[in-house]
């Protein structure tokens, strides 16, 4: 015995382990305090009506009942299903045993397909890991190969299935739990749990936010201000009423065409989308060509707005926008630019336009919009009664739509990316959000007139009037042959929320003489926002438009990169001659304050 330890002195070893043994016990005393506190949030949780948090019992006993007749009529088909099921799983199963049996601490032979949501090497060299994925992904296969299969249920009620059971074969993904994800593992090993008690604080803060519901924050919350790092480029609010604030961006070129533009943004989130930074800005980019922009920024409602309906969007924001930016720059006409549902209500403005001989608008742009819902895409399997008649039950007890039912609706259309994710990232890995400006954006939602809410589900989603020429303004019906101006349609070719094919369709049915419709690769907001200085994004044209969609795409010419410069050619060719440039405002519309106005800082709760 050396004199060191004779004298009661401990090896550095003996100290680290008794370093390490006190901070996991620190951690686990954290870890108590925090699951007090997640208990109580929790407790808080409100009350939502069952239709608005998953399929009716209704979907379950029509799939079951199509099962069972499936059983009864085809059971070869069946039997057929599940041998192959129960094949490839006993054989799995019988190869990872000989692995093991030779002493061998490897996977089996993995045949399964590539999913980079098991991008970590443990899951390929882990026999424990590679077990559970590949059986996972068998039985993801089998359930959606059975789902595909099933006869005997109607299109949109088999739509409906394919769905939700896809959300519950992706809940049950093996990465989305802790004692089957080897890295949130490894690493809560390594920080001696630090990582689990972060994430517990990360859970029980977004759980607190959001009254005891559960929406996963995607950014961080403290890196970005609006006004400041986003929606920075300079401009003023020239008008402001109950509905929205007009803002007149700043020319940066000498002169400017004679046209001014105004952009209608979707009152489902907040129009910055458009002005994130100053790089990926379509805003900055209008102005850099020398277009008098105007903007319009919607009021975020509380329930004070219960009433406010279409009517109100209509009259209250379009036509009396376009009046402002006629008053302010002195023109007869002025060019229009709507956004998703923002593009769906500007085409009823300018139907009712053409009904009572306004002629205001001398072309107009349609970003991502939707006009015919024959075909509702993804989000149509959110569109059936029970989950309609939840959100009219819902707004006529609070007035409005609260912003947590969009963001999570619209989060589980892409829930790996947007939920499963982030989660594991959040909860699990115990990171802190990214500092990243679209998903900060995207978590900055805002709530929906109650009225308007049913009117846009009722008489457009479910009923298309629209498309029908049976929507009722004014004592007028509204059809999409009476949208007869110039027209330039931007869809997107992946876009989940308005399907490109459905997009084209509605615009094919419109009385325009000029129409021009371009498809951007890449999605609903990635597809729009995408600057030509990232060279990222290609899009594709075809004069064509008396074509159906699959022989317009089969026949259309692909360009390399954004379709941004091609569209201000457009926009350019319908904006008149060059004026000296126009400063914000006039004497009867002072500034009232600097761009991005005060409306889009509001955080308003039902």
């Amino acid at each position: 015995m050396t004199t060191d330890q004779s004298d009661g002195s401990k090896k550095p070893s003996d100290i680290e382990g008794d370093v390490g043994s006190s901070r996991l016990s620190e951690n686990l005393a954290k870890l108590e305090v925090l699951s007090a506190r997640l208990v109580a949030a929790m407790s808080k949780k409100r009350t939502v009506d069952p239709s608005l948090q998953g399929p009716s019992g209704d979907l379950f006993m029509k799939a079951a009942a199509a099962y069972m007749a499936e059983m009864m009529n085809n059971p070869s088909k069946i039997v057929e299903h599940q041998v192959a099921y129960w094949g490839k799983s006993l054989k799995h199963y019988v190869e990872a045993q000989q692995v093991l049996k030779e002493g061998q601490l490897v996977a089996p032979p993995d045949s399964t397909p590539k999913d980079r949501r098991f991008s970590n090497p443990m899951w390929e060299t882990h026999p424990y890991f590679n077990y559970i994925k590949q059986q996972y992904l068998m039985s993801s296969e089998a359930i959606s190969q059975a789902i595909e299969d099933m006869e005997g249920l109607d299109p949109s009620d088999k739509k409906r299935v394919e769905y939700f059971s896809r959300q519950i074969v992706d809940m049950f993904a093996p990465n989305n739990y802790l004692a089957t994800n080897p890295e949130a593992l490894a690493k809560a090993a390594e920080t001696e749990g630090q990582s689990l008690v972060d994430g517990l604080e990360n859970l029980v803060r977004d759980i607190e936010a959001n009254d005891g519901e559960l929406l996963v924050t995607l950014a961080d919350k403290n890196a970005f201000k609006v006004g400041e790092n986003l929606g920075t480029s300079e401009g003023k609010v020239v008008f402001r009423n109950h509905m929205f604030e007009l803002i007149q961006y700043a020319p940066k070129t000498e002169t400017v065409h004679k046209t001014p533009l105004v952009i209608f943004p979707p009152w489902i989130n907040k129009f910055y989308i458009l002005d994130l930074k100053e790089k990926n800005s379509l805003i900055n980019w209008i102005v850099e060509q020398g277009f008098t922009l105007f903007v319009v920024s919607w009021v975020n409602p509380n329930a004070s707005y219960a009433d406010v309906g279409m009517e109100d969007y209509i009259k209250s924001g379009y036509l009396t926008a376009i009046n402002e930016v006629k008053a302010i720059t002195k023109e007869e006409k002025v060019n229009v630019v709507g956004y998703c549902i923002a593009g769906t209500t500007l085409g009823l403005t300018l139907a009712h336009m053409k009904k009572i001989g306004d002629k205001s608008v001398n072309s107009a742009t349609f970003f991502t919009t939707l006009t015919d819902f024959s075909d509702q895409g993804e989000v149509g399997v959110f569109l059936d009664e029970g989950f309609v008649g939840g959100i009219e039950r819902e707004v006529k007890n609070k007035g409005v739509l609260d912003s947590f039912f969009m963001s999570r609706t619209f989060s589980y259309l892409r829930s790996n990316d947007l939920i499963y994710g982030p989660a594991i990232r959040s909860y699990m890995m115990g990171e802190a959000p990214p500092a990243f400006d679209l998903l900060y954006w995207n978590g900055d939602g805002t709530n929906l007139p109650g009225r308007m809410t049913v009117e846009y589900l009722r008489n457009l989603c479910q009923d298309n009037h629209f498309a029908q020429g049976i929507y009722e303004f004014e004592g007028e019906k509204l059809s999409l042959k009476d949208i007869t101006v110039p027209m330039c349609a931007i869809a997107c070719e992946t876009d989940h929320i308005a399907a490109w094919k459905t997009s084209y369709h509605g615009v094919k049915q419109f009385g325009s003489r000029s129409k021009t419709f371009i498809l951007s690769e890449s999605g609903h907001i990635a597809g729009i926002v995408n600057p030509p200085s990232k060279k990222k994004y290609g899009h594709y044209t075809n004069e064509d438009m008396k074509l159906e969609s699959d022989a317009w795409k089969e026949g259309a010419e692909f360009h390399e990169g954004s379709w941004w410069p091609r569209w201000g050619e457009w926009l350019a060719k319908r904006s008149g001659k060059q004026i000296p440039a126009r400063i914000p405002g006039d004497s009867s519309h002072p500034a009232l304050c600097d761009a991005p106005g005060t409306y889009v800082l509001s955080v308003i709760r039902s």
